[in-house]
C-alpha cells in the first residue's frame, strides 16, 4: 500500500515536503512517482525516480522547484515542492512503476500500477 501525506494549505512561494510511505513492497524494485489532479482536470505527471539508473524526470512546469527523492530505509518517497504557485493546487498521488514496463513511458498515468489516496496541496495567492 501508500499513503502519501504532507499536503497543507500555503501561502504562495512557500514550501511543503510530501511523503509517500510505502509497505508491503520495496521501493527500490520499481520506479516511483508523484502525479496531481486538480479540480476539473485530468490527472497529470509530476516527478519520477528510477532508482537503477540514477534518474530523475519533472513535469516542465515544476522542474527546478520540484525535488523527489526516496529513503530505501524508510522504504518512503519524498516531494519537496518549493517556490509554490496557485496553479500548483491539486490532489498529489504517489504510484508505482514496475520495473518490467519500458523506463520511456514516464507521463501516462495507465503506466503506473498501484496509487495511494492522495494528499491536497492548497496554495493561497
Amino acid at each position: 500500500q501508500l499513503q502519501a501525506s504532507g499536503g497543507g494549505l500555503v501561502q504562495a512561494g512557500g514550501s511543503l515536503r510530501l511523503s509517500c510511505a510505502v509497505s508491503g513492497r520495496s521501493i527500490t524494485n520499481y520506479r516511483m512517482g508523484w502525479f496531481r489532479q486538480a479540480p476539473g482536470k485530468e490527472r497529470e505527471f509530476v516527478a519520477r525516480i528510477n532508482w537503477s539508473a540514477g534518474v530523475t524526470n519533472y513535469a516542465a512546469s515544476v522542474k527546478l522547484r520540484f525535488t523527489i527523492s526516496g529513503d530505501n530505509a524508510k522504504n518512503a518517497v519524498y516531494l519537496q515542492m518549493n517556490s509554490l504557485k496557485p496553479e500548483d493546487t491539486a490532489v498529489y498521488y504517489c504510484a508505482t512503476q514496475p520495473l518490467w514496463r519500458s523506463s520511456l513511458q514516464v507521463t501516462s498515468v495507465g503506466y503506473y500500477d498501484y496509487w495511494g489516496q492522495g494528499t491536497l496541496v492548497t496554495v493561497s495567492s
